[in-house]
């Protein structure tokens, strides 16, 4: 097996992944709101470790959930985060006047990068979680031209300074990841607002406005600069591995960094966005199918046919509420909820109102005949007696409705006979067009229906010609070729025969409404079958 490359980082284990998805766990425990005012004290600092009287001190002064924690309470809240993995222990020296502040003092915490994150994610859901955020179109305008300034001047001689496409690389990538960040977010919303079937009118007119109006043009920005930038890349790709090693000779960063100035460093380094060849692929791979995959333009183009969809679906259900045919839903909600809150009893007589699910109603309906049951046996343990449906779903024994009559379709026979006998005539007229054509063709126009008639026939005629073999002379030369013999095909329901014949330096030229037909080294003969005592065909010709 081939061993991993150093510069390729570890992918987490089992233990590992556990680990850091404990770190989300205090955003569910039953004291979120107080490790969130929490998690939001350290997040307002930078590379410093708090104590537990500061974190008390901070969490009184900013108010909120947080403000009535004592000092034990405090301490066990900051013991748990430091387990989860969102916080870390502290290493400074501790001044105290007493034992115990000594034993509260010495505890200090300080964020975990893993902590950090997660709460910057969460203070982002929590501030715009219901917010439909604006699609930063004209950063796309911006990573067009970007890419194509990068590709013009790595391609002249020379190449590009490396501060200058340090820069550029740098900027580019800042700008697409906030248009990427914009397009996602607001599809989300999007998909958010699809997913409500109760919009009611101004809802839903202030929904089609941002669809018909917002979306379509978000598209089509996106549709016609797509190209573009794929052009772009296409040119810059060549030339894009000795760029990233310029820059990397230019300015290592963080990867640059070794111990004692010897070997490499241990420390996982995640380069800024644009230094390695697997975020262009990804830049690449947003415009352009490079995995027969689909690309994200081609996402977006369905993500945007799904939401018109949708839009139609809560047209239709607006317009079916105008004609009574309005969604129980809301009733339905409703009606829930007074079940929920209702006693044993009040809850029955609702279900009686709203479903009409009375008591049990005895009918009596005689058994069979050669069954005789007294009069004391039991409802429960009595024979079972088959109730009609009509009797069991309306109380009635009447059939309903009538028997439905055999559907005519004289009409439709007519029509259909009508219309072969009209195709019928129309193919002998242009038999008897042909015939008459016949061995004249360079001075008569041929109608569309003649014309055809005569190339079925000549088909068919080529496809039932048996070749032979014939020998001639060239000069002193002996060639061969090959004759027809037997090139015919015929009508019988229209009494027409085609023969072919042939002729070397002959050219027959038809004419017709459709364009001229010029058949060389051939010669056509059109005449009238007609049936003989023998069952054989006779061929006069015109």
């Amino acid at each position: 097996m081939e061993a991993p490359s150093p510069d390729t980082p570890p992918e987490p284990g089992h233990d590992e992944a556990r680990r850091r998805l404990d770190a989300y766990a205090y955003l569910s425990a039953p004291e979120r709101l107080e490790h969130i005012a929490i998690m939001r004290v350290f997040c307002g600092t930078l590379l410093a470790d708090l104590a537990v009287p500061e974190v008390m001190a901070k969490l009184r002064e900013s108010g909120g959930p947080g403000a009535g924690l004592d000092a034990d309470t405090l301490t066990a809240r900051l013991e748990q985060l430091e387990r989860w993995g969102n916080l870390l222990r502290g290493s400074h020296t501790v001044k105290a006047s007493s034992i115990t502040e000594y034993q509260r003092s010495r505890a200090r915490y300080q964020l975990s990068r893993l902590g950090e994150r997660i709460q910057r994610d969460a203070d982002g859901v929590l501030a715009e979680a219901d917010a439909a955020r604006e699609v930063s179109n004209e950063l796309l305008a911006l990573v067009e031209r970007g890419l194509r300034e990068l590709a013009e001047l790595v391609s002249e001689p020379g190449g590009i300074a490396p501060q200058d496409g340090l820069e550029r690389v740098s900027t580019l990538f800042v700008q697409f990841a906030e248009f990427a960040d914009s397009i996602r977010d607001f599809y989300a919303y999007l998909g958010q607002v699809l997913a409500r079937y109760d919009l009611d009118s101004a809802e839903y007119q202030g929904f089609k406005e941002l669809l018909l109006d917002y979306v379509e043009a978000i598209t089509e920005d996106v549709a016609f600069r797509a190209p573009r930038i794929s052009a772009a890349l296409d040119t810059l790709w060549p030339h894009l591995p000795a760029l990233l090693d310029r820059l990397d000779a230019h300015a290592q960063g963080l990867a640059g960094l070794s111990p004692h100035g010897e070997g490499r460093s241990e420390t996982r380094v995640q380069r800024s966005r644009g230094r390695e060849l697997a975020d262009w692929e990804g830049l690449r791979g947003w415009f352009s199918d490079t995995d027969g995959q689909g690309s994200q333009v081609d996402q977006l183009r369905d993500a945007t046919l799904r939401a018109l969809q949708s839009l139609l679906a809560n047209a239709k259900r607006i317009l079916r509420s105008a004609t009574g045919e309005m969604s129980r839903r809301r009733d339905l909600l409703r009606l829930a909820r007074w079940f929920d809150e209702a006693a044993p009893q009040d809850a029955h007589d609702i279900a009686v109102a709203a479903f009409g699910l009375y008591g049990a109603r005895h009918l009596g309906i005689p058994p069979a005949t050669d069954e005789v049951v007294p009069a004391y046996t039991s409802w429960w343990t009595g024979p079972m007696v088959e109730v009609p449906v009509a009797l069991r779903e309306r109380g009635s024994r009447a059939q309903r409705g009538r028997t439905a009559s055999v559907e005519d379709h004289s009409a439709q026979k007519e029509r259909l006979r009508e219309s072969a006998r009209q195709r019928a005539a129309a193919r002998k007229a242009a038999a008897d067009e042909l015939r008459s054509a016949s061995g004249r063709f360079d001075d008569v126009r041929l109608t569309s229906a003649a014309l055809s008639l005569l190339l079925e026939l000549l088909a068919t005629a080529l496809g039932n010609a048996q070749l032979k073999r014939r020998a001639g002379t060239y000069g002193e030369v002996t060639t061969t070729g090959f004759g027809l013999d037997a090139a015919w095909s015929e009508d019988a329901d229209l009494g027409i025969r085609l023969t072919v014949h042939r002729t070397a330096g002959t050219r027959t030229l038809v004419h017709s409404a459709d364009g001229d037909l010029l058949l060389d080294d051939l010669e056509l003969v059109i005449g009238r079958t007609s049936a003989t005592a023998d069952g054989e065909a006779e061929v006069s010709a015109s």
